[in-house]
């Protein structure tokens, strides 16, 4: 196998994976905030950290993943200012704030499991972990902390390197964080935040500063150090992270640490941080507050498969910008089609060894590309290759499909074409209908009636429905 080598934003290069534990991989991926549905751009990141998680164990690692789940302290602004998101989206909701981090955490937890994410080993709830914070504030506030009216803050200046990660905290930057009157630095950053004198948060708890909730970047802290030890080996996130949130985690993880400057990568408290980019989507629906936002379920409605948005994210290398359009989901599907009609030709077929001498080349091809900073677009023509090679045996090439797929995550082996067929919401009629119209069409192809045979055709196609003469499916919905 070839050496793997991940991006480090750290350090801005691409390095050789060093585990800090021979054998092991410790990974930290932050989760989301459950006060809302994710919407797709949010489920790239899950999507690039399970592909890593799958390389890591494809490389022969025993992987140790930590997804955290955000239900208290995470404000409206990532920038440290702004309502609580949690407490924000109960009182619009006149729910419980408990009620909500539920709701939306099952919601979630469905979308990980219709995108084939692997679990984690821990999902991490940032409300299990509150006692552990506040000694882990406890621990760092003489040296690198100092108190206000509002709350705790730390203060950046006692720590070497702060900013690193985002290269530079520019006044564009220092814009926007939250503008407190008593800061001594505009970067400074709450820990603690105290309840304001005469108001009862729903979520709340008893601290050496008062009462009041955590700040968000301690709980990473927290809950990384907690499950996973410092330093541990990689911390990801959505690049949206790496200018204000991680640069803080980074800071705390110092003061704890007692550790110097970042020019050493270990001591941020992790010897990676990997970071994938934006989905874009130019029509603002990508934003929560644009009403039918796109959320996988909205894909599912319109009859997108989830796993054409699996199959759109990995066409992309994880740090480069990836654009969303409908047309781009669409030729996704039907990638993803092509590839399953493949695959359910060796459904049948025991598998074999997949140390082949005729698939050697592809093997490689594979790992190298995904040794190469998970580079997945190649790593995807290396099994479509692997697909379509003829002459070979069924089960050995069911052999090849499984161990490449292992690492991609798209269930090559456990989807058939009718299982891609979703119905769209807005569809109106039914399967039993589009059967029945078949059949009729049959009958008047065998009375060669192809008047009345493509007038058929045309309502089916009329209706979303497109007809596949000679192909064992039959028809589909044409999206």
């Amino acid at each position: 196998m070839a050496d793997l080598e991940l991006f480090n934003s750290l350090t801005r290069r691409q390095e050789p994976f060093v585990p800090v534990h021979p054998g092991e991989a410790r990974v930290y991926t932050c989760g989301p905030t459950v006060y809302n549905y994710p919407h797709i751009g949010n489920m790239r990141a899950y999507v690039f950290a399970d592909v890593l998680g799958r390389t890591l164990t494809f490389k022969g690692y025993k992987l140790t993943h930590v997804i955290n789940i955000t239900d208290v302290g995470h404000l409206t602004d990532d920038a440290d200012a702004g309502e609580d998101k949690m407490e924000k989206m109960a009182a619009e909701k006149a729910q419980s704030i408990w009620d909500i981090a539920k709701h939306y955490t099952e919601a979630y937890w469905a979308d990980v499991k219709a995108l084939n994410i692997r679990q984690p080993a821990h999902w991490s709830v940032a409300t299990d972990y509150i006692e552990e914070m506040i000694d882990f504030a406890k621990t760092i506030a003489d040296k690198h902390c100092y108190e206000l009216e509002s709350g705790l803050y730390f203060d950046v200046s006692t720590v070497e390197d702060y900013g690193r990660l985002a290269r530079a905290v520019t006044e564009e930057g220092e814009g926007r964080i939250d503008a407190v009157e008593g800061k001594r630095n505009a970067a400074d950053f709450a820990i603690w935040r105290k309840t304001p004198a005469g108001e009862t948060r729903q979520m709340e708890w008893d601290s050496p500063w008062g009462k009041g909730a955590p700040g968000w970047h301690l709980e990473c802290s927290v809950m990384g150090g907690k499950l996973l030890g410092f330093p541990f080996d990689i911390h990801t996130g959505g690049i949206d992270h790496r200018e204000i949130h991680h640069p803080n985690e980074i800071a705390q993880n110092q003061a704890f640490c007692g550790c110097g400057g970042l020019s050493d990568a270990v001591n941020s408290g992790a010897k990676v941080w990997m970071h994938n980019n934006f989905l874009v989507e130019r029509s603002g629906k990508m934003s929560k507050s644009s009403g039918e936002f796109l959320r996988l379920q909205l894909l599912i409605d319109k009859g997108y498969h989830p796993l054409a948005y699996r199959m759109m994210c990995l066409q992309a290398h994880y740090r480069s910008e990836l654009e969303f359009s409908w047309d781009g989901l669409g030729a996704a599907l039907t990638r993803l089609k092509r590839m399953v009609m493949q695959a359910e030709r060796l459904k049948d077929a025991a598998a074999g060894e997949a140390d082949h001498p005729k698939f050697a080349p592809l093997l490689e091809k594979f790992d190298a590309a995904i040794s190469d900073d998970l580079n997945t677009a190649i790593a995807l023509t290396a099994l479509e290759d692997a697909l379509a090679m003829k002459k070979v045996d069924a089960g050995v090439k069911r052999a090849v499909v499984e161990r490449m797929d292992a690492v991609l995550g798209l269930g090559m082996m456990d989807l058939s074409r009718s299982d891609l067929r979703l119905r769209p919401k807005a569809a109106t009629i039914t399967e039993a209908e589009i059967e029945g119209a078949l059949e009729r069409r049959k009958a008047a192809r065998a009375e060669k009636d192809f008047a009345a045979s493509d007038a058929l055709r045309d309502e089916l196609a009329a209706k979303g429905v497109e007809v596949m003469d000679g192909d064992p499916l039959g028809w589909d919905w044409k999206l």
